[in-house]
């Protein structure tokens, strides 16, 4: 199934992303962004909606949204969310075929993301598990279990994801309890009432319409996290040589640096300007917490030689909200354009590579893996005709 075309129903899960044209027009994603469910979207009354902590705390919690807002210091963060799956159609068509929907180079979104630090939260539960566990402060053993017991899910009784608790407690790796997207209340779609966010790790893991925390020594025993969303070895090449290697190959969490070709588009038709250049857009996504990426490179001859692309400024147009001035750019993603030398003629093909503050510089193009996840070969447009 193509999320390009596909047309939502309200029966099954939503999973479809926007035009690459449309996703990039604006740095922060205020509409038009992809959506990625494994069930139906659940309506939550959140006056009556409470978030529940456990395991290893010293103190059981009960919150609701309003304490939530109320008392703790709020956190705004802008994070670039991307679905593990993001650009499997070209591992796909490119590599080998692979399992999963057949996401294509949209299925990630940029927004502003208030509420708070989920260490605050853990903070006043007070971890049992640092008690002759812990070395030094973000040195923390364990892992953070986030649950949504709303509905059942296409593969488990509930969705559920973790994050290493030493993450989680890391002031700058600001890992929220989200009550606002982009200034306002989180949609449904996106997981009111409230959600996680985990920058630079893989979107899975901010679980939405969160109803439960869970400190704990080991990780999600969840279907999602130990069962799917994992780089699997190339030797994997089946269903069944699979169930051979979910429980040795780690859940992934981090997402590799990519950018990704926006314009022009594959297939089509350019136009070569009088200085031998056509134009190109598109955006980058950093490695993990290595943000932001800070170079973006294109070639128009395969790769023989690179030109510079101009990172476009988050504060400048187009745009449709303001950008918090106070608030950091090293989760969000990268807007950027440039011109390409480019020959007249069909078939014609334009590459991208980003480079984050990190040193972490994209792939020519990664290992296949069954579940096609975490592709970030060059982006590319393909196809094209230049004349």
């Amino acid at each position: 199934m193509s999320v390009e075309t596909y047309i939502y129903t309200g029966d099954e899960p939503l999973n479809r992303e926007p035009p690459l044209e449309q996703l990039i027009a604006h740095f922060i994603t205020e509409k038009d962004g992809f959506d990625r469910n494994h069930s139906s979207i659940p309506v939550i009354n959140e006056d009556a909606h409470s978030l529940q902590v456990d395991g290893l705390v010293q103190n059981l919690l009960s919150l609701t949204v309003s304490s939530l807002a109320t008392e703790f210091p709020q956190h705004t963060v802008i994070c670039a969310l991307q679905c593990a799956g993001n650009r499997r159609h070209t591992m796909r068509t490119q590599l080998k075929e692979v399992q999963g929907i057949d996401w294509f180079d949209g299925a990630v979104m940029n927004c502003i993301w208030t509420g708070p630090r989920l260490r605050d939260v853990l903070l006043r539960a007070g971890l049992k598990i640092r008690e002759g566990k812990v070395q030094t402060e973000g040195e923390e053993q364990g892992h953070v279990l986030f649950a949504c017991h709303q509905q059942p899910t296409e593969d488990d009784s509930y969705y559920g994801g973790s994050i290493p608790l030493a993450r989680a407690m890391r002031v700058d790796a600001d890992v929220i309890i989200a009550l606002k997207m982009n200034g306002k209340p989180i949609p449904p779609a996106h997981g009111a009432p409230i959600r996680i966010i985990a920058p630079g790790i893989a979107g899975a893991r901010s679980v939405k319409w969160l109803d439960k925390i869970t400190v704990s020594e080991t990780e999600s025993p969840n279907f999602y996290q130990q069962r799917d969303y994992k780089i699997l070895p190339p030797t994997v090449t089946d269903g069944e040589k699979a169930k051979e290697w979910w429980d040795k190959v780690p859940a992934i969490q981090d997402m590799p640096v990519n950018s990704v070709v926006a314009i022009p588009a594959n297939d089509s038709t350019v136009e070569l300007g009088e200085d031998g250049c056509i134009e190109v857009r598109g955006y980058a996504l950093p490695s993990g917490d290595h943000g932001p990426v800070d170079k973006v490179e294109l070639s128009g001859d395969e790769g023989a030689s690179w030109v510079e692309a101009e990172i476009l400024s988050a504060h400048g147009e187009p745009r449709l909200l303001e950008i918090p001035k106070d608030v950091g750019l090293k989760w969000a993603w990268s807007l950027w354009r440039g011109r390409v030398k480019a020959e007249k003629g069909k078939g014609k093909r334009v590459l991208s590579r980003a480079t984050d503050k990190g040193g972490n510089m994209q792939v020519e193009c990664p290992e296949w893996n069954l579940r096609g996840v975490a592709y970030n070969g060059y982006g590319e447009a393909r196809n094209l005709e230049v004349v």
